[in-house]
């Protein structure tokens, strides 16, 4: 009869759009060709409704996970239903101290999460029963596979008598417990009710709050004055931290101010280590190349030496090995070089031949004079063996805007070429051209300058220039440390490992 497969455990195939269902039989109706399980799961999850019903033309594939035996049901079904709150498990008979039964939990089916299975436990198989005929006892015997193993409930051998025992039960062999008094290791770990689980999540910030961190330390603290110990990794105790370029070992402290100048600087500078550097009056800076030159720091030194460090500095503002390449033979850029007849002039002109040297397109400007400098005539013999372009009048200057203009055309002494009509031609020229200008040497006084720089060039030590000489760098000119000292200078270098450095005005 139909009735027979009550209380069994089943797993019902509904196909890929309806799933998998398991539950136990509470009715069979071969009228409708219906089956309803109750406390049904769907894929493994608990469905909210209690019972569910389905059709014969709905089911795929219908296994029997558990034929309960005579009188079984409601002992081991029910009460496994209620520990272990899914379907398909089977459940194992022992006996208790005072000689009741126990019952073990053993998880048979995989879409439904299981505990690790026993050692001892036996081999698992299904009855898989067709769908597509009525669900009735008769038809459930004719398909139903030989089972090779239990599917019930598994006894100890010492529990029950065989009488009554299920006829398809397989009784195992002794587990090595004494008596059942020794409980399975499987259980004690996984036996608790998943039922007893909060829900709720754990509170760390509430439970980490009961700790009163102060408290705890101030006793530690306590503790160690009255004993007189003191522990590592107290929250006092700050090990000591460097930086990268820190040295560890103690030194003396850094002294930054190491220069200084008989009279009080008009204007100081520092670099970007922090060093001071106080700005000379024009009449110790000269007073101080004077020097330099009787004690064999020549003209034509001094001129190279600016040339090298102005022509160094010309090529970095010019884009440098990113702009200076063998692949960019193309973007050859033009220095425009704008000199007068005096010695700034000179150091112009060393600074073109050096830049020409390194494939630079100079265009020298310097007019007409009957009678020039030596030192200018020497540079000028020199300019004429590289590639550069001498030109005498404004006219042959270029139209489009050049990569740089080199201002030398100011001097501290010469203040009438001011008033050259050349002079104001070339000024105007410069300041239509929109290219950024970099004076060397450039004088004090900002009304004698009738260009603006961007960049300016000090030699040796700075002058105390103004605004409209733009950002200032100093160049070493190779002046010995006796040399500043024979004229009232206590000087420290403060070039480092390069020889043009920026000064920042403070």
């Amino acid at each position: 009869m139909a009735t027979d497969w009550l209380g069994s455990i089943v797993s019902i195939n509904c196909g890929e759009s309806l799933g998998v269902y398991q539950g136990r039989v509470s009715a069979v109706d071969q009228v409708s060709q219906t089956i309803s399980l109750t406390r049904p799961f769907h894929n493994g999850v608990k469905c909210l409704v209690p019972e569910v019903t389905f059709r014969a033309g709905d089911i795929t594939e219908l296994k029997i996970l558990e034929i309960p035996g005579p009188g079984d049901n409601r002992q081991c079904g029910d009460l496994q239903q209620t520990e272990m709150g899914i379907p398909g498990v089977g459940c194992q008979v022992g006996p208790s101290q005072n000689g009741t039964g126990k019952v073990l939990k053993k998880p048979i089916s995989s879409s439904a999460p299981q505990n690790i299975p026993r050692r001892m436990d036996m081999k698992n198989q299904d009855i898989i029963i067709s769908p597509q005929q009525p669900c009735s006892k008769s038809y459930m015997d004719r398909h139903v596979e030989t089972l090779t193993q239990s599917k019930g409930f598994r006894r100890r051998h010492n529990s029950w008598s065989s009488s009554s025992r299920h006829p398809n039960q397989v009784t195992p062999k002794k587990s090595g417990l004494k008596n059942g008094q020794m409980k399975s290791k499987d259980d004690e770990c996984f036996g608790d009710d998943i039922d007893e689980i909060p829900d709720t999540d754990f509170d760390f910030e509430g439970n980490l709050a009961l700790f009163d961190k102060a408290a705890v330390f101030e006793e530690i603290e306590t503790y160690e004055r009255r004993s007189g110990t003191r522990s590592r990794g107290t929250p006092n105790e700050k090990p000591a931290r460097y930086r990268h370029d820190e040295n560890i070992l103690e030194s003396e402290p850094i002294v930054y101010r190491r220069i200084v100048v008989p009279q009080n600087a008009n204007k100081e500078f520092c670099t970007d280590s922090g060093l001071v550097v106080p700005s000379v009056s024009y009449e110790l800076h000269k007073k101080l190349l004077s020097v330099a030159e009787k004690h064999g720091l020549t003209l034509e030194r001094r001129l190279e030496m600016t040339g090298v460090c102005a022509s160094q500095m010309a090529l970095s503002l010019l884009g440098g090995p990113n702009r200076l390449n063998p692949k960019n033979v193309h973007q050859r850029p033009t220095v425009a070089l704008l000199c007068g007849p005096h010695v700034k002039g000179a150091q112009g002109i060393s600074c073109g031949r050096h830049l020409s040297n390194h494939d630079v397109h100079v265009i020298l400007f310097l007019p007409n004079f009957v009678k020039m400098l030596e030192s200018i005539t020497n540079e000028l013999n020199l300019f004429s063996k590289t590639q550069g372009q001498q030109v005498s009048s404004v006219k042959d200057l270029p139209d489009t805007p050049v990569d740089l203009v080199i201002n030398c055309l100011d001097c501290h002494e010469n203040a009438f070429l001011r008033d050259q009509p050349w002079y104001k031609a070339v000024v105007d020229w410069a300041n239509q051209n929109r290219a950024p200008v970099l004076s060397i040497d450039p004088p004090i006084n900002e009304m004698e300058q009738g260009i603006d720089a961007k960049w300016s060039l000090a030699l040796g030590l700075p002058l105390p220039l103004g605004e409209r000489a733009g950002r200032v760098y100093l160049c070493d000119i190779g002046i010995p440390q006796k040399v500043f000292q024979e004229v009232g200078i206590n000087y420290h270098s403060p070039f480092g490992c390069k020889f043009v450095i920026p000064l920042h005005s403070t």
